[in-house]
């Protein structure tokens, strides 16, 4: 027989069923490698979103720095001003007018200063737990791209070289492209995470720096003034979330006799006390308020009734084992139309009540 020709019913060379095998292996891998290659170009871009959003959260520090030192410029004009006024007393009218319209100009400059800082931290709490979402969702996505690496090198080359050799070099350059740029985008996203952690210092240390024109010096708790507007500010905040927000007036009980009893230092440390387990029992955004000489208000958002009452239970508990005084404390839920000054109010009128009820009962 030639050797040319073929016995009859015999298959042409290189078809059958290994051949067929090998096709169906090729294409299934073929597919495989596809599938990868778009897997990492989803985690590239990913990870390059989540570098422009901890950039965003960067600049919005940067911006907060600006005011900030804006703040500090005017501050420091006022108190030029007042030494001027001081060393040349005003003889008309219409100096003292102007230097109490520049006065004023000034305080309201800072109090938009201070609201945009309120609104900034809140935000930027969000912004913190999104972001370290994102780092957890990017540290599993390179986990499963490293499986696919793996997975992709134990494949034997010569099965798909022998059916579909193009293919494979152009999908196999492709990974490697990709791959390239996956871990561009991962560095990308270390180093932003890297700015973060370096804008949350340069916060801390602006608002360490606020604290002498907003805090009380004694307990740390915002000035009547200044909470009244961070009130304001996380009011508007909780309508535009859940609409849950409960203002909560706190009394100190018996901090007369303390001062009667164990001196004024006694009782400066009780009130520090009082602030201090308040605050490590709320969030670090909820305001807290020097109201009063021994009266606090404080703002708990996405908070009802019930949830600030067991809240409040546990710190009255905690205050009397440090300090040896009660609270009374009354509560105020957000209702519609209600401004800071209507929710403090409420809060104050349930306060008495309960006061009272304490006098009746002991």
């Amino acid at each position: 027989m030639n050797s040319e020709e073929r016995a009859p019913g015999l298959p042409e060379s290189g078809a059958g069923p290994a051949s067929d095998s090998r096709d169906a292996r090729s294409d299934a891998e073929s597919a495989s490698r596809a599938d990868q290659i778009a897997s990492d170009a989803d985690q590239s871009a990913a990870d390059a979103d989540q570098t422009s959003s901890d950039s965003d959260q960067v600049d919005s520090v940067a911006d907060q720095s600006s005011a900030d030192s804006d703040q500090r410029s005017s501050d420091r004009d006022q108190a030029t001003a007042d030494r001027d006024r001081s060393a040349h007393p005003v003889e008309t009218a219409a100096q003292q007018s102007a230097y109490d319209t520049s006065r004023e100009e000034r305080q309201a400059g800072s109090d938009r200063r201070f609201g945009t800082l309120r609104e900034r931290k809140g935000s930027d709490h969000d912004r913190r737990e999104t972001a370290s979402q994102r780092d957890l969702t990017g540290e599993a996505r390179d986990e499963v791209a490293r499986g696919r690496d793996a997975r992709a090198a134990a494949v034997p080359g010569w099965e798909l070289a022998e059916a579909k050799a193009p293919l494979v070099k152009e999908l196999e350059d492709l990974r490697v492209q990709v791959a390239a740029d996956r871990a561009r985008a991962a560095a990308d996203r270390a180093r932003a995470a890297e700015d973060r952690a370096t804008a949350a210092r340069e916060r801390e240390r602006l608002e360490a720096e606020l604290r002498s024109a907003h805090l009380d010096e004694l307990t740390g708790a915002y000035r009547r003034e200044m909470g009244r507007l961070a009130l304001s500010h996380e009011i508007d905040r909780a309508r535009r979330a859940d609409g849950r927000f409960v203002v909560a007036f706190v009394d100190v009980d018996r901090l007369k006799e303390v001062n009667d009893t164990d001196g004024h230092a006694a009782g400066d440390r009780v009130l520090q006390t009082v602030v201090h387990t308040i605050r490590s029992r709320l969030r670090s955004f909820d305001p807290i308020i020097r109201y009063g000489g021994d009266e606090f208000v404080c703002g708990l958002s996405g908070t009802d009734i019930d949830e600030a009452e067991r809240r409040f239970d546990s710190i009255g508990i905690a205050i009397e084992a440090d300090a040896r005084v009660g609270i009374s404390v009354g509560l105020a839920a957000l209702a519609q139309g209600d401004t800071a000054d209507d929710l403090t109010e409420r809060a104050d009128a349930a306060m008495l009540h309960i006061k009272a009820r304490h006098h009746q009962t002991g």
